[in-house]
């Protein structure tokens, strides 16, 4: 056994799930001395690509195929799954070495979704992705998140964004019911006394310019820029107004106070906004608590299965930009980062 273990970390999607691994990445890194590897989908590659604690990222487009003779040459000493689905037992198939995989909790979020039985453990993912590497001696160092941001992503966002305060907003998230609609959007940069940035990907382009073309004050970056920019973007913005997201996780990595709006999903799957121990950046969960439907998914939905959407469309909107101009202005609302407000209707 080498004094430095190469270890082979495994995450294949999405962008704030693997954002959320970073911490092991850097404790792996600098509690062990570890070389790592990190295997993803190369669509989320960006995501990593400036992380000084991967030695070498790994990447396919779908299938393990397609790195598998790599990972058999390579002599790991560890694999880390921290997907735990059927192409991360492809991997630990493929390498032979001892692997620690990620407890995902199927049983309980199947409970709390089907019955609304809550059997979740009060922890982070963040603390349950340490789980995995606890027999390493490996153990959470109170830092935080992980997200690194290069020169050409912040040459790219400069000339984009305001030279005064902005809000940052992302309306869009993988699934429809995680997010505010688009007039909810609408109301929000209209009443909200700063230039809005608005950040998304490729689909959620035409929506962006719909709602800048009805606030003179809002912006519509969504489709337009790299993820990198997007998160220069959102490390320049006084605060982040977001869905169950990437760039939730991302805001958090760099700082960034932020508004959570919570639909279909619910803070107890352990995803929440994660800060540094004894953060002072304030962040807010809103969401409708007592609907007997929710969470009515793990993930999420392109429309409300039952037609009502209520976990969004009865979100206290005026709420939100209470807090906006309340953080901003006086701060007397704003929340202790380390034990986020809970908002309702």
């Amino acid at each position: 056994m080498r004094t430095m273990p190469k270890v082979l970390v495994v995450r294949f999607s999405a962008i704030g799930d693997i954002i959320l691994t970073t911490p092991v990445v850097r404790c792996l890194k600098q509690q062990r001395g570890a070389e790592i590897h990190y295997l993803t989908k190369r669509a989320f590659a960006p995501v990593l690509a400036s992380n000084p604690y991967i030695d070498q990222l790994l990447m396919i487009d779908n299938y393990v195929s397609e790195v598998s003779e790599h990972l058999r040459m390579e002599d790991f000493d560890y694999v880390i799954d921290l997907h735990h689905n059927l192409r991360s037992l492809q991997v630990k198939r493929l390498v032979k070495a001892p692997a620690f995989s990620f407890p995902k909790l199927n049983v309980e979020k199947w409970l709390l979704v089907n019955f609304k039985v809550d059997r979740m453990p009060d922890l982070h993912i963040v603390e349950r992705y340490f789980k995995t590497v606890e027999r390493l001696g490996v153990t959470y160092d109170g830092q935080g998140l992980d997200f690194y941001i290069d020169a050409a992503a912040r040459a790219e966002a400069a000339p984009l964004m305001p030279a005064g305060p902005y809000i940052a907003m992302a309306i869009g998230a993988g699934l429809r019911t995680k997010c505010l609609e688009p007039d909810q959007m609408v109301t929000l940069a209209r009443q909200i006394d700063l230039p809005v940035i608005l950040l998304g990907g490729p689909q959620d382009r035409k929506v962006g310019e719909h709602i800048a073309g009805l606030c003179p004050r809002a912006t519509n970056l969504a489709g337009k820029v790299s993820i990198g920019a997007s998160a220069a973007v959102v490390d320049g913005a006084s605060l982040l107004i977001t869905p169950d997201t990437g760039l939730m996780h991302i805001a958090a990595a760099l700082n960034t106070p932020v508004i959570s709006v919570w639909g279909n999903t619910v803070p107890a799957f352990g995803m929440t906004p994660f800060y540094a121990d004894h953060s002072n950046v304030p962040q807010a969960v809103i969401e409708v608590p007592g609907l007997p439907c929710r969470p009515c998914s793990k993930i999420g939905y392109d429309t409300c299965p039952r037609g009502h959407f209520r976990c969004i469309r009865q979100l206290p909107l005026d709420r939100i930009v209470n807090l906006v101009h309340n953080w901003l202005g006086n701060g007397d609302e704003v929340p202790d980062a380390a034990s986020p407000s809970m908002e309702g209707g």
